[in-house]
Parts: C-alpha cells; sequence; structure tokens
C-alpha cells in the first residue's frame, strides 16, 4: 500500500467515525446512524419514486402486450403492467431505477426497526424519549403499509397473491366485513379500479405522512456548524442502495406474469418485512364459530388482524408496562427504593425477537419443506411449536444469562479480576493476584505482590460502565483496604 492510499484510507475511517458522532450524545450514536439511514432511504426512495411516475400507468384495462419482452408477446395484460414491463426494458436506465426504489423501502424499513430496537434495549423509550419512541414506532407501520402498496402496483402474479390476502382478511371481519371489500375494490375483488386507489395512496398519503413525521423527529443541535459538509452516510447509503440496484435484482415482474384471479404464482413468498404477517396465516389452525347464524372465521381473523394489531399496540405502549416488567419502585415513605431488574427488560426484547423470527420464517414453510425433503404438515407442527415455546424459552435463557453476567461483575468489583498468576506469600502459602476490575492487565507490568500492597491502600476508583441490560445495581467501590498484619493474604489476592 503506497503512502497516498493509506492517507485515503485514514481520511475514509476519520470520516465514517465523525460520520457516527454527528450531533449525537455518545448513548445515542448507533441510534442517530440508523435514523439517518432510514432518512436518506426515504429521500432515495422519493427521488426515485417520482422519476417513475411519468412512465407508469395505474390502469388495469387489458391491452395486448407487443414489446421488449418477447417471451409475453401477445398475451392480455393490464395498462399498469404493460408500463413496468415498459419501464424495465424500453427506458433508458429504468430497470435501475425501479430496483433502487425497491430496494430504498426495504432499507427504510431495516434501519427503522435497527433504530427501535437500539432504543429499546438501551431504554430510551420513557420520559422525554417517549415522544421519539411512538413517531418510529408510526413511521415503522406506515414503512411498511406504503412498501407493501407499492407491491400492489404492477398488477403481477405477486401484486394479485396480496390482493387476494387482502380480500382474505377483509372478509373475515365480523359484520362489516364484505362492505369493507366492496368499498375499497370498487365492487367485486380485484375489480378495476385497486390500482389507481392505490396509486394514490402510495404515492401522495403515504409519503406525506412519513415525511412529517421524520421532520417531527428531527432534533437540530444547538452548536453551529462552522461549514456545512455532506454527511458521509449520504454518500454511503445512496452508494449502497446503487449498487444493489446494480447487482442484486428483486421483484422481477416479467418472470412472474401477469395477474390472473385464481391462480399465484408457486412459491411465492412476500416482502421480509412482511413475512411475520404471513407467518401467522400459514400456521394458524382453519378455526370457524358459528356466532349468530354467520361464522367467524379466526384461522384468518386472528392472524391477519389481531396479530399486527398487537404487536403495534404492544410496541407502542411498551414504555407504559416498562417499570412493572423491570420490578423498579421508587422511594415510599420510609421505603427505600427498589432497584430495576433490567434483565426482565433484556429478556422481554428477546423474547419478542424470537416470537417475530419464528413468525417470519415460517412464511417460508413451504420453501422449508421441499428443499429438505420435509412433509409441509410436520414443518407447519414444528412451527406452531416453537411459536409457543420458543419466546418462553427464549426469556428465561436470557434473563439467566444476564443474571450471571451481573453475579460476575458484581464479584470482580468486590474481589478483583483472576489474573492465573499464583504467588508464595510470607507463611510458605500459595495466593492467587487479583487485579482491579477496573483496570486492565497491561502487557509487562508487574503483579499487585506483597510489597506494593503493604505500602499503602488502594486508591477508591469509580464503578466502571455497565451494560443496561445487567440486573441489580453495582456495589459501590469500598474504601481502603489495609493489608494484613499478620502477614495473610493482600488486597486483590486470595488465598489458593
Amino acid at each position: 500500500m503506497t503512502a497516498a492510499s493509506a492517507t485515503k484510507a485514514a481520511r475514509a475511517r476519520k470520516a465514517v467515525r465523525a460520520a457516527a458522532r454527528l450531533a449525537a450524545p455518545p448513548g445515542d450514536r448507533w441510534a442517530a446512524v440508523f435514523g439517518r439511514i432510514a432518512v436518506y432511504s426515504f429521500i432515495v426512495a422519493l427521488i426515485s419514486g417520482v422519476l417513475l411516475l411519468p412512465f407508469f400507468r395505474p390502469d388495469m384495462t387489458s391491452v395486448v402486450y407487443h414489446g421488449s419482452y418477447h417471451k409475453l408477446d401477445g398475451v392480455p395484460v393490464s395498462k399498469a403492467y404493460r408500463s413496468v414491463l415498459d419501464i424495465n426494458f424500453d427506458v433508458r436506465g429504468g430497470l435501475l431505477i425501479r430496483q433502487v426504489h425497491h430496494w430504498s423501502a426495504d432499507l427504510f424499513v431495516a434501519a427503522i426497526i435497527l433504530r427501535l430496537l437500539q432504543a429499546f434495549f438501551r431504554g430510551r423509550f420513557s420520559g422525554r424519549a417517549l415522544p421519539g419512541w411512538l413517531i418510529w414506532v408510526a413511521l415503522l407501520a406506515l414503512g411498511m403499509l406504503a412498501a407493501y402498496t407499492g407491491t400492489i402496483l404492477p398488477d403481477d402474479g405477486l401484486s394479485g397473491g396480496s390482493l387476494s390476502v387482502i380480500t382474505g382478511v377483509l372478509l373475515s371481519v365480523p359484520v362489516i366485513g364484505t362492505h369493507l371489500v366492496f368499498w375499497i375494490f370498487g365492487g367485486a375483488p380485484p375489480g378495476h379500479q385497486i390500482i389507481g386507489r392505490d396509486y394514490w395512496v402510495h404515492i401522495l398519503v403515504l409519503p406525506a405522512l412519513a415525511g412529517a413525521l421524520l421532520l417531527a423527529s428531527f432534533r437540530p443541535s444547538l452548536r453551529r456548524p462552522r461549514r456545512v459538509r455532506p454527511d458521509p452516510l449520504l454518500l454511503f447509503t445512496c452508494a449502497v442502495l446503487v449498487l444493489l440496484g446494480t447487482i442484486a435484482q428483486i421483484n422481477q415482474v416479467w418472470l412472474v406474469g401477469p395477474y390472473q384471479p385464481g391462480s399465484i404464482t408457486s412459491g411465492a413468498v412476500p416482502d421480509w418485512y412482511m413475512g411475520f404477517l404471513d407467518g401467522p396465516l400459514r400456521l394458524m389452525p382453519a378455526w370457524e364459530l358459528p356466532v349468530a347464524g354467520h361464522p367467524l372465521d379466526l384461522g384468518v381473523l386472528i392472524p391477519g388482524l389481531v396479530v399486527p394489531a398487537l404487536f403495534f399496540t404492544c410496541l407502542a405502549l411498551y414504555p407504559l408496562a416498562d417499570r412493572r416488567i423491570t420490578g423498579g419502585r421508587p422511594p415510599r415513605g420510609l421505603l427505600p427504593p427498589t432497584p430495576a431488574d433490567l434483565a426482565n427488560r433484556a429478556a422481554a426484547g428477546v423474547a419478542s425477537v424470537t416470537f417475530y423470527g419464528l413468525l417470519w420464517a415460517a412464511a417460508a414453510n413451504d420453501q422449508i419443506a421441499y428443499h429438505l425433503q420435509i412433509p409441509l404438515y410436520t414443518v407447519t407442527w414444528i412451527f406452531r411449536v416453537l411459536v409457543l415455546a420458543g419466546p418462553v424459552l427464549a426469556f428465561l435463557l436470557t434473563r439467566g444469562i444476564c443474571h450471571a453476567l451481573a453475579g460476575r461483575r458484581r464479584e470482580e468489583e468486590l474481589h478483583g479480576r483472576e489474573t492465573g498468576r499464583i504467588v508464595r506469600n510470607q507463611q510458605g502459602g500459595y495466593d492467587e493476584i487479583r487485579e482491579p476490575a477496573h483496570r486492565a492487565a497491561s502487557p509487562g507490568a508487574d503483579p499487585p505482590g506483597p510489597a506494593t500492597a503493604a505500602a499503602g491502600t488502594l486508591p477508591r476508583h469509580p464503578a466502571p460502565h455497565r451494560p443496561d441490560f445487567l440486573a441489580g445495581p453495582m456495589p459501590a467501590q469500598t474504601a481502603a483496604r489495609p493489608a494484613d498484619p499478620e502477614g495473610g493474604p493482600m488486597p486483590w489476592t486470595r488465598r489458593a
């Protein structure tokens, strides 16, 4: 490596570190990074969507296709599907822009999820942080909905599958389900109006709401920068999205074909962010209850409406239940305060992630059965058991690990960290050298033997930083510990 390339690499590393520290306190740096990536992904999706607007036709009128993709020549398709094919094969750079648009929507949802996870495990969701938490939870729902409505627009086979799922979920709503379907679709589904209505929701309503929430979450820095510099994360995000759009094709509508009512592509799965909603539909038994002479389809109502409603409600209202889950209690009268058991929060978070991940994996139960040569019903029952037992096991295991780490940390604070070095004391016995927990062992340094211990006492040091998820309060550092006058083990040593 030449000196010039080494200098450029050092400048790049410095720029990345500066980007992570930009306008964020030390505890919120990663939250700020994920938030800015979400903002930049939203901007890229907005710009690429505007570039696609002149070429897309939100019309379900049937026409015969005669274009560059000869495999579909002479096939009846909708004008919406034909315009998407023209964007991919006839518009210069159209395929790249469309791919970047799709990847930016996926990255937007992923960045929001990572930001929420970072805020959750660090406890940054209550008090003054509660409005920000609610804003990002609402952004998660809007991001998923905006990306989902975008997948419906091409009017291909996957789009028709999504419309079929929506139709089934709406029809399961008691009393008003049929009326909702006819109102949304403008008649019997699929009708000829859903693409046009979905188009305006996708390009106007949802982006306006998401942009307003992003502006509401913006916290301007009180310090005035001397010079306005481009954020390195902006360039990095744009470069990654363009690279993904170039080398990783996604949503290849020409391979799926146009939408035909009553048919769906084999092996079709939703985008990754909707997997946790498709998984319950595959796992839920076909339960049906007669109510007042009308069937109540619990097999669709519970996974299609109850599960997502509970997911976002629990996510938004968790800050109100955090004190009860962690067990913390302020002082009451003469009673001292009860420290919060933060291991419960970490365990609840890991259990929720486990539940989400299992539902997400269950959305591909047919693919798992096909590739592993396992019967589909066997895979389905395995996921049913795991969805019920997995979160409980994850909660108990995570809580036990956090308590074990906290106990080890308290032990090191009281007695020091083991070094594995044994010395002989004045009585002929052997002691293990232990060093203070706040000081890492430096290579080549002399161990704190009896001579250094007898010369005085150990100074008092502040307690080291402890991760938020560890349980129980950290014991205060003890004051000076004199050497044993009888010549026994010295401070930070233990008799072997």
